[in-house]
């Protein structure tokens, strides 16, 4: 509200030719970059214009670069950058920066190309922006190439791995990491706690919490909630609420949230309703997510009433509206009791046609209870918002067939080919010999795939000593 009336206030002036001091003006652009608001950093650089100051200095236009690239506007950061009289290093690294922000890692190779002086920041920012779009062939490729690594370079790249599901990668990195005596930060902790519950590998993940717990680390909500997380989904509930209830930070929300998930993983559905009325007495309020989670927690737990009144009290007790992921939470509780006349009911109240979500938790239940009709309504539907779902595909060829129409079968499952929709293939983990190995359905356990065997060695069991 205040950064609004200091900017509306800024018309006034302009009207009177008036232009604020340069640090002022400083501090409001980094203000609008701080709030991401690219219509009141508009107004500030307006008021620069039109006051006379067409040009900046190389301070205001280093932040205008910077309100622009944490709004996501690359293209208006690139035209101050362009129009500086006077570039340091600072334009070049905010410029380049923007670009990461923004995914235009294109864009990003061009400039950096063209910087005469790439120091460990630029190098950092192309190694996080590739990792950040998925790209981990170029992303390491750049922080082999890097002359000086930080602490950030191998996190970024530990985070990457962690974000493509491959666990074993971040890992075999994070020990790399290790022998060279890099200290970890909080993020490089919780990608790797990440990389561990992405494998399952509870071995490697408690040697990541044992490490912390020796270098006297001092954890915050992120990366206890990572640690949550990963004790979950590794099968140990009991000690991931351990790790909750020793925690002093309980005041984050996203920290309850994470504890209310592995209680819903584990189909915990009582507990986690009874956690969210010890979260609130904490004087910490639910937020959607927490809500969403108490709906998956019903659903996992067969608690279809208790579902229908937390959804039902959502406005008046937390002061949220019910949106489409609720929805989607409240088919899957409805659809797995079976109770399909009052699903149709309750999609009837939607406020608008359902999304990918609500349709996907639909094909689910009515796969589940052999609903042929419904199911097929919904696949259709699925089909025509998301073409590449291979979810409607394969439950219209299902049904087809199960009516005994196999011509028709055949035609979903060419038109799935024709349009090149593909089904996920599914990866297993398991530790044999101190080393871990990938493997799908369709291969024998025989380690890694060849491509990645060449790349990088087996994990090694013990990565912190």
């Amino acid at each position: 509200g205040q950064l609004r009336e200091a900017v509306s206030s800024l018309e006034q002036l302009t009207r009177k030719g008036i232009r604020l001091p340069c640090d002022t003006l400083a501090f409001l652009i980094k203000k609008c970059a701080d709030w991401k608001s690219l219509k009141l950093g508009k107004w500030v650089h307006l008021h620069l214009k039109v006051t006379g100051l067409k040009r900046p200095n190389t301070l205001l236009a280093n932040h205008l670069i910077y309100m622009y690239s944490e709004c996501r506007d690359h293209i208006g950061a690139r035209k101050v950058f362009d129009k500086m009289v006077h570039k340091n290093l600072y334009s070049w690294n905010h410029m380049l920066s923007g670009y990461a922000k923004c995914g235009e890692m294109g864009f990003a190779s061009s400039l950096f190309e063209e910087m005469k002086v790439k120091d460990v920041l630029a190098w950092t920012t192309m190694v996080s922006g590739f990792a950040q779009c998925g790209n981990m062939k170029t992303a390491t490729e750049f922080f082999h190439l890097m002359p000086a690594k930080n602490p950030v370079s191998w996190t970024s790249l530990i985070a990457g791995y962690a974000r493509q599901g491959q666990g074993h990668r971040a890992l075999q990195l994070f020990a790399r990491m290790m022998a060279f005596r890099i200290r970890p930060d909080q993020f490089t902790f919780s990608s790797c706690l990440c990389a561990c519950a992405s494998i399952a590998s509870l071995k490697h993940g408690k040697q990541v919490h044992a490490y912390m717990t020796r270098m006297n680390f001092r954890p915050n909500a992120i990366v206890v909630s990572s640690l949550i997380d990963m004790y979950a989904k590794c099968g140990c509930l009991d000690a991931g609420r351990l790790v909750f209830d020793a925690t002093s930070v309980k005041k984050d929300v996203v920290l309850w949230n994470t504890m209310l998930s592995a209680l819903a993983q584990h189909g915990r559905g009582e507990e986690a309703i009874r956690m969210v009325d010890e979260m609130i007495c904490s004087g910490v309020k639910p937020n959607r997510i927490t809500l969403i989670i108490l709906l998956h927690a019903c659903s996992h737990s067969g608690l279809v009433q208790e579902g229908l009144r937390v959804f039902e009290s959502m406005t008046l007790s937390h002061g949220v509206v019910p949106d489409q992921e609720h929805y989607a939470c409240l088919v899957d509780i409805l659809g797995r009791a079976g109770d399909f006349d009052n699903l149709i009911n309750q999609l009837q109240k939607l406020p608008c046609e359902p999304n990918e979500q609500i349709l996907s938790a639909l094909l689910g239940v009515c796969a589940i209870h052999g609903n042929m009709e419904l199911g097929k309504t919904a696949a259709e539907q699925l089909m025509k918002l998301e073409p590449q779902s291979p979810a409607a595909y394969v439950l219209l060829s299902s049904i087809h067939a199960t009516l005994g129409k196999w011509d028709s079968a055949e035609q979903f499952r060419e038109l799935m080919e024709k349009r090149q929709v593909k089904k996920e293939q599914g990866i297993s983990w398991i530790e044999q010999q101190n080393n871990l190995h990938t493997f799908t359905v369709s291969e024998q356990l025989a380690g890694h795939h060849e491509e990645e065997e060449e790349e990088e060695e087996d994990v090694p069991s013990s990565p912190i000593d």
